[in-house]
């Protein structure tokens, strides 16, 4: 907090949190424990479908926002203003 009680937004990548309810939304199926081969997420596709979807964000960006989806989707965690609050697909 500030001097005056106001709280410092520190975090620096505010566009990708921007972003972010949206491209977990667009994830959802490949994260969806009944559309897995073998028991394994559909990363590969995931990664694929954020490029389509939002080519503004570059490589890295994309694999974070994967990486921390599926992280999201295996604890039944949800973002806020995503609809997803069920923790059911």
């Amino acid at each position: 907090m500030s001097d005056t009680g106001v709280p410092i937004e520190r975090r620096t990548l505010t566009t990708l949190r921007a972003v972010f309810p949206a491209a977990f939304e667009a994830l959802r199926p490949f994260f969806d424990p009944a559309t897995r081969w073998s028991g394994q997420t559909h990363e590969h596709m995931a990664l694929r479908t954020l490029k389509e979807q939002f080519p503004e964000l570059s490589a890295q960006d994309s694999f974070v926002m994967v990486a921390t989806a599926k992280r999201l989707y295996a604890t039944g965690h949800y973002p806020p203003g995503s609809p997803s609050i069920s923790g059911e697909f």
